[in-house]
């Protein structure tokens, strides 16, 4: 647990330093000299958006995300399941669900800076239908030896709820009535990630209000005393059965043990909730984000500029030394742009009496780089503008696509590692559509409503996709 939470505090260090590349937040500087500029290059915020507005029209697009594969033969009531199946789900992410949309934007949003997020798909008890909600990276905690969730052998989901929300949840049974910490008692779990999103969001955190308390949702295998495994002599087998353990962060109050796989699953394979999202494939368990790739020529662009702006602002107001006697004033502070310091001198000509320093035009060859520099970062990100338009206007239509298809190529890679988890992610709203209301809330083409449940049984002839 401790090797895993120190897995956290490094990635919330660097989702931190790729939060403050975006430049959404001026920085006042004092060093060089007061007023220095604290401009951020726009290179990391740039590359995201452009990944986060393709990749969201194309994982969500108008007519809804799910498509349906048929598995084995193909007749005429198979194809009218699909269809039904495909129109439901569609139905349900773009109409019902109305945080999906919001959230995926988010999410595609995060995906980029930090390389991996994770969605969790479950049925709500209060809003009585399937969720699925953007889960931080900071806030989803594994062993340190998992290399994905699927065979990571504990996952804990660090929630935070409003204390209400938690009662509701109390008075309803779906969580043990036990007491709960008192108002404020959350102050000290402040991250540095919430408070640098908390400044460039220009929000406080108050004190006085606060009845949000965390839960650990520990997603783990067990073996617990009279709920034993047991073999066909009756003895106790000794197995760990997967069971999902809710508990109170500070006071360790235990809310829920559940039972996470299906009572007649003789394998007691576990029901996953969490579908992981990578932007890049990284070393191990989580994926490489553009702060990880370009965050270096991100930091130098920024620095090239600054410097660039510093040296135009100091050519532009010169500061120098003025002629009054032999001694300088306030020596020890350094100059300011625009300012000329009293020296004590006698006897001199006034045109030798002030001397400015003397401080160079910007520099081409830095300007140069910090060129070099963008246009490396881009072409990392596939932010280079197809000038399809410049190309002779003779040149052949596969030579065009040719072209563009190689522009495109990076960013159709992630967009396909991005396909594959929504597929995952439809397969767990899948299971749980199947399970919520009896029947179709609209009338079905050539079919009853109630024909909803032999749509949505075991049988694997139709698959939702992405």
């Amino acid at each position: 647990w401790s090797r895993g939470l120190g897995d956290v505090y490094k990635r919330q260090d660097t989702y931190k330093r790729g939060i403050d590349l975006l430049g959404m937040k001026y920085e006042e500087r004092s060093q060089p000299f007061e007023g220095a500029s604290g401009v951020v290059h726009p290179l990391l915020a740039e590359s995201g958006t452009q990944f986060q507005a393709q990749a969201y029209r194309e994982l969500l697009p108008a007519g809804g995300p799910v498509r349906t594969q048929i598995i084995g033969d193909e007749n005429k009531e198979v194809l009218a399941q699909a269809e039904r199946i495909k129109n439901y789900m569609n139905y349900q992410i773009t109409y019902e669900m109305e945080e999906y949309d919001p959230e995926l934007d988010q999410m595609l949003f995060y995906l980029p800076i930090i390389g991996s997020t994770f969605k969790k798909v479950y049925f709500d008890p209060l809003l009585q239908r399937a969720v699925s909600k953007f889960v931080h990276a900071e806030d989803l905690v594994v062993p340190y030896s998992a290399t994905d969730l699927a065979s990571a052998t504990r996952i804990t989901h660090v929630v935070k709820m409003d204390k209400n929300e938690i009662r509701k949840l109390q008075l309803s049974g779906f969580y043990a009535d036990v007491d709960l910490p008192g108002d404020g008692y959350g102050d000290e779990d402040y991250s540095d990630v919430r408070e640098t999103i908390d400044d460039i969001q220009g929000v406080g955190k108050g004190t006085s209000d606060n009845e949000e308390i965390t839960l650990y949702e520990i997603h783990t295998d067990l073996d617990l005393v009279g709920f034993e495994d047991t073999g066909q002599d009756g003895e106790p087998t000794g197995l760990k059965m997967p069971y999902i353990v809710t508990i109170v962060e500070k006071s360790g109050e235990v809310l829920s043990i559940k039972r996470n796989f299906n009572e007649g699953d003789p394998f007691r394979r576990k029901i996953p909730y969490f579908v992981h999202y990578k932007f890049l494939p990284g070393l191990g368990f989580y994926g490489f984000g553009l702060t990880h790739m370009i965050g270096g020529l991100s930091r130098a662009s920024t620095s090239i500029l600054r410097q660039l702006i510093d040296a135009g602002t100091l050519s532009n107001l010169p500061a120098g030394f003025k002629a009054r006697g032999a001694r300088i004033r306030d020596d020890e502070s350094p100059l300011n742009p625009g300012e000329f310091r009293d020296v004590d001198m006698v006897g001199m000509d006034l045109r030798q009496a002030i001397m400015p320093l003397p401080f160079k035009e910007p520099s081409q060859t830095l300007y140069s780089l910090l060129g070099t520099l963008i246009d490396s970062g881009r072409r990392f990100a596939s932010m280079a503008d197809m000038k399809v338009g410049e190309m002779q206007g003779n040149a052949p239509v596969g030579t065009t696509m040719a072209i563009m298809e190689r522009g495109t190529k990076v960013m159709s890679a992630i967009h396909k590692r991005l396909h594959y988890s929504q597929k995952i992610e439809f397969k767990l709203l899948a299971r749980i559509f199947a399970m919520d209301v009896p029947m179709y809330p609209y009338q079905v083409p050539g079919a009853p409503p109630e024909i909803k449940q032999a749509d949505f049984d075991d049988r694997i002839d139709v698959v939702p996709v992405a």
